[in-house]
């Protein structure tokens, strides 16, 4: 079992979350992060481009988060997003609001209501029976474990309960609410509290919760859902939804516990009556039936291939069932599939399932049947290995002509008929040609089964493969060459052929979740074909209109744009409303409550206004500062103030109230981001922009939406069966709200699934520890370091700094937190290092150390921000909090030649140390294979010099390679062709020389971070003598040396023949990469 880790010692940790608690404190006293829009008097006779360039906003949201329990470690991260990209802006000048508010709508906290009701039930109104009836359970649960653990022979079986039980400590749902009362009040502080603990910026005043429990957002749905009825966008009708009978109401998305995104799958539900039954099955079904007709039913996604039905599957592990449809007919489905059909009319009275037999399916065995459609009008039922009785009816035509899975089976059928114990003439008939294909031919699944090596139905992944193939080829490029339809495409014939077999009452339209779906109240869900309210996505203008806003919105990255794209391609109705749960009441028909993804696609909008209708007050229970009441909140307000509409007369409440709420969301909005955990695209995040486009002026559609992967929990799938999970409040209870940050933002930003590494976090807690202690000491110490003239080191380190707060923009502007961090701090600091290393003889430049703790604080203020305001309020005695600071924009540009210079000296050091490395290794091998080394060789122990050559021309083969990409070179297009390269390179004779495509490579690189003209001058932008001579200090005290001398390829190809000049090693140097001899003194 995975368990989070245990943190040893924990004293830097309480240091670091007093300073938290004390700069959290501040925050709040001083109000930091509430924000208001300019003052009307401010904005007068500005354009809205004026305002936006004298008082630049930003408003960033995420999901709010349902209110069943505490914020896990998963909301935070998404949370994250939001609250790293609000401190950056802010550093920016901007006014930056960042809201938060709690959704209640929908089952959970019903559910949990229904519990209860159950639990009165079973303990009485007062539960003052429960004592005695829970211990009359758990002696039946222990009695029924200690059973079954005896017929296993494992022991521990029989504790489990009782550990489960002591793990938990609370079994029902009266005792969880006894121990925090009403969830509606209880979760809602717990989540301020641990967001205010994680330092986020958040402006309290705006919170809210849905559904009536606060009426003026009551009110709000109430406009929205008014006014997209009013436009013709809700309509009502039958249409097939999920839904779950315990619940009796449509399983929407948020309703459910398990299959989130899951849709209905409609199939042809083919009729094929039973003309004589097996004789095991006929001894099991006699006079069961009464004077029904009695057919398998069979769901498939083709019936334009019945026409060549050869026989029927079953699997003969399945148990059947004999269902009732009415006083007429019964079916021969899976208990799953009858599930689904009593609540789409094929099955009565609805919701009615009535069982007359039971029939393994192995009794079904040389059933003879009637094949609809068929050339073949009687066939037999035979056994199928890969019959799943979780998908469909149960029941499988087979039509080997057009389906792999038929054909191999058919094959193995009549391999083994012994086997499998069947008669052969049951699998007699022959594949039955009924499509053509350009590239198969008319038995597409004969073809591919040989074409793809297919040997049985065992293997399974390449008749998925030959299945996917034989339904994209038939259905885009088939032409029908038997029945009615004969040579239509069959695109075309195949809801004809449907229509048909439905019209002769062979068929019936017949759906089923894609998936698993199961309610939060723990039922398996089912489709139902029923008349309900339902949002009419998909309609075409109302489409056109939101891929319109998706085009000219930013999501970042290609993927989340192709995820609403496709989402907008597949997405239509959508039920809006439910009988059951929390949820504000639907205006027209009060009897439905709105559901609740349809309650918060907008919903954004209403922060802009809430801290002015009830401000502090979750609930609305308090009026905010213009005494508005809900009331007063009519459609006509609402759409006054968001939809520029005319003010009514008479009118609820005076006008300038109305202008007071309406100047607030004109300034706020449109919101500039929305962030979100990836799987919410395929619904709330495309409802959210659908609804935008329907209710709001295209000027207050969203400006961009990001969307993350889950978090993964130390390499894991967070889990609290397994022990590895955490929530928020436990992350900042045990690495404090820094270093959870650093996690967080080092946890990733794709799409992929990010990780939140414990060993990181901990070892972040000593890293910001050390570098307070670091920059308090400089600070204080500061007459120690040196001042004056700035050296070639100091002059590296600055544009270094500079350099990195440049990248560090680039990724906060692109919302890349870890790449930010990557820069921004722990870059800045190995910068750092590598300068304290360097200078170690002279000493620090003062002015520089305290720019980089200034800087490394303001870089860090997003991310960290605790850790940056103790470096900026106590250590650098700042008045104001860092919260207001803006971000570093260095006082002149970044010299990319001294920044080279500096990659060139790290670079430089870290070869020559490597390769005495090298050379040690070496002669331990030699040593331990007893070899004698030559006389005067090198030894890396006994006092050493290094002379380093420095080249100024490079090789021939590299000045033929360059001039090869110049001659490819598209300086039009600033592209080099690849082709003309290769074939340049064979003209040269340098195609099979192994060092040339890696250097072409390595330079093409190089063009496109310089540009091409520069590259193509093939010069280093400095001095290497120059370089090597600055770092000639450095080097003697890091590797040990007694001398190192820096001279030219030419100077020392003057000494060849000398002792100590090896002409094979100076002809290696190359411009940028010195060559180096070692040598004992």
């Amino acid at each position: 079992m995975a368990q989070t880790i245990e943190l040893a010692q924990t004293a830097k940790r309480d240091y670091l979350k007093g300073l938290e608690k004390r700069y959290q404190d501040r925050w709040q006293s001083e109000k930091t992060f509430q924000v208001n829009a300019p003052a009307p008097e401010e904005l007068a006779g500005l354009s809205q481009e004026e305002v936006r360039e004298k008082f630049p906003k930003w408003f960033g949201n995420f999901p709010f988060p349902y209110m069943n329990g505490s914020l896990h470690l998963g909301h935070a991260f998404t949370i994250s997003k939001i609250e790293f990209a609000a401190g950056y802006q802010r550093m920016l000048g901007k006014r930056v609001l960042f809201p938060h508010g709690f959704h209640v709508t929908g089952m959970p906290i019903k559910a949990s209501a229904d519990k209860i009701i159950r639990e009165i039930e079973l303990f009485g109104a007062d539960f003052e029976n429960f004592e005695e009836v829970n211990a009359r359970i758990e002696a039946e649960k222990e009695a029924e474990e200690e059973k079954d653990a005896a017929v296993s022979q494992d022991k521990s079986k029989a504790k489990k309960g009782k550990l489960n039980a002591k793990s938990t400590g609370l079994t029902y749902q009266f005792q969880i609410m006894e121990s925090i009362g009403h969830w509606l009040q209880y979760f809602p502080p717990i989540a301020i509290a641990d967001n205010n603990a994680f330092g986020a910026r958040i402006d309290w005043r705006r919170t809210f919760l849905t559904t009536p429990a606060n009426p003026y957002y009551d009110s709000f749905v109430r406009w929205q859902i008014n006014k997209l009825y009013k436009l013709g966008k809700i309509k009502f009708g039958e249409r097939y939804t999920i839904y779950s009978p315990k619940d009796g109401q449509p399983c929407m998305d948020h309703d459910r516990q398990d299959g989130e995104g899951v849709g209905p799958q409609e199939y042809t539900g083919v009729k094929m009556e039973v003309v004589q039954w097996s004789p095991e099955a006929e001894a099991l079904i006699s006079n069961k039936v009464g004077n029904r007709k009695v057919f398998l039913v069979a769901a498939t996604l083709r019936p334009e291939t019945m026409y060549g039905q050869t026989n029927c599957f079953v699997g003969t592990g399945i148990k059947y069932g004999v269902f009732a449809a009415n006083d007429q007919e019964a079916y021969v489905v899976t208990l799953r599939a009858a599930r689904n059909m009593a609540f789409q009319g094929i099955i009565t009275p609805r919701g009615n399932i009535e069982k007359l037999a039971e029939l393994p399916g192995a009794t079904l065995i040389g059933t003879k049947i009637k094949a609809p459609f068929s050339v073949n009008p009687e066939v037999y039922v035979l056994p199928m290995e890969n019959v799943l009785a979780t998908k469909g009816t149960g029941v499988v035509t087979s039509v080997p002509s057009d389906s792999p899975d038929d054909y191999q089976t058919l094959l193995d059928l009549r391999k083994k008929p012994e086997f499998y114990k069947i008669d052969p003439s049951w699998a007699a008939l022959d594949p039955t040609p009924v499509i053509e294909t350009p590239t198969y031919g008319n038995l597409i699944a004969a073809a591919l089964v040989k074409k793809l090596k297919i040997q049985s139905q065992k293997d399974t992944k390449q008749l998925a493969e030959a299945k996917e193939i034989t339904y994209k080829e038939g259905f885009y490029n088939g032409t029908m060459i038997i029945g009615e339809f004969k040579g239509e495409p069959v695109q075309e014939a195949k809801n004809k052929v449907r229509d048909a077999m439905i019209k002769a009452g062979l068929a019936f339209p017949y759906a089923e979740p894609e998936a698993m779906v199961t309610s939060r109240s723990a039922d398996e869900c089912v489709v139902a074909l029923m008349d309900q309210w339902y949002l009419n996505y998909g309609e075409p203008e109302w489409k056109k209109q939101t891929e319109g806003l998706l085009a000219n919105m930013n999501t970042y990255t290609l993927e989340t744009r192709h995820a609403f794209q496709k989402t907008l391609d597949w997405l239509n109705q959508w039920a809006c409303a439910r009988t059951y749960g929390l949820g504000s009441e639907l205006p027209w028909d009060p009897h439905f409550l709105v559901e609740s993804l349809s309650d918060s696609t907008v919903y954004m909008s209403y922060y802009t206004v809430a801290q002015l209708l009830h401000e502090d007050s979750i609930d609305g229970n308090k009026p905010g500062p213009l005494g508005i009441t809900p009331e007063q909140m009519t459609d006509e307000i609402w759409e006054y103030v968001f939809c520029n509409g005319p003010f009514p007369s008479p009118s609820p409440l005076p006008k300038e109230k109305a202008d007071a709420l309406k100047h607030e969301y004109s300034y706020f909005y449109p919101f500039d981001i929305r962030s979100s955990a990836k799987d919410l695209v395929p619904n709330h995040l495309t409802f959210a922009l659908y609804n935008h486009v329907a209710l709001f002026p295209e000027d207050k559609w969203p400006l961009s939406m990001r969307t993350n992967g889950h978090l993964m929990l130390n390499g894991k799938k967070m889990s609290k069966s397994t022990g590895n999970s955490l929530t928020l409040r436990e992350s900042i209870e045990k690495f404090g709200a820094d270093a959870t940050r650093l996690s967080l933002a080092d946890a990733g930003d794709g799409l992929e699934d990010a990780n939140f590494e414990e060993k990181t976090a901990n070892a972040n807690i000593l890293r910001l520890h050390t570098l307070l202690d670091w920059c308090k000491e400089q600070v204080t110490d500061q007459a120690k370091l040196r001042t004056g003239p700035r050296t070639f080191h100091d002059d590296v380190f600055e544009n270094e700094v500079n350099d990195l707060i440049n990248f560090t923009q680039s990724h906060y502007d692109a919302t890349n937190y870890k790449d930010a961090l990557k820069y921004g701090f722990y870059e800045l600091q190995s910068a750092r290092d590598w300068y304290r290393e360097v200078t170690a003889e002279s000493g620090m430049h003062k002015d520089l150390v305290l720019y980089w703790i200034r800087i490394s604080a303001l870089l860090a203020t997003p991310v960290a921000p605790h850790f940056a305001e103790h470096i900026w309020s106590d250590i650098l005695q700042e008045p104001k909090s860092i919260q207001c600071a803006r971000w570093p924009t260095p006082e002149k540009p970044v010299d990319q030649t001294i920044i080279e210079a500096g990659q060139y000296m790290r670079g430089t050091v870290k070869t020559i140390r490597d390769a005495e490395t090298t050379l040690l290794k070496m002669m331990q091998k030699a040593a331990k294979g007893k070899k004698v080394l030559q006389e005067n060789a090198f030894d890396p122990k006994k006092p050493k010099s290094v002379r380093v050559y420095v080249a100024k021309e490079f090789p021939e083969w590299q000045n033929v390679s360059v001039g090869v990409v110049k001659e490819a070179w598209d300086e039009k297009e600033d592209k080099v062709d690849d082709a003309v390269v290769r074939a340049k390179l064979v003209e040269n004779g340098l195609i099979k020389d192994k060092r040339v495509m890696p250097f072409i490579q390595a330079f093409k690189k190089r063009m496109a971070q310089y540009g091409a003209q520069t590259a193509f001058r093939r010069t280093l932008p400095f001095s290497e003598i120059h370089v090597l001579n600055e770092l000639s200090t450095y080097l003697k005290k890091s590797l040990n040396l007694v001398d190192a001398e820096v001279m030219s390829v030419d100077e020392a190809h003057a000494h060849e023949g000398e002792a100590g000049y090896t002409k094979s090693i100076i002809d290696t140097s190359e411009p940028g990469a010195p060559a180096f001899e070692y040598r004992n003194v």
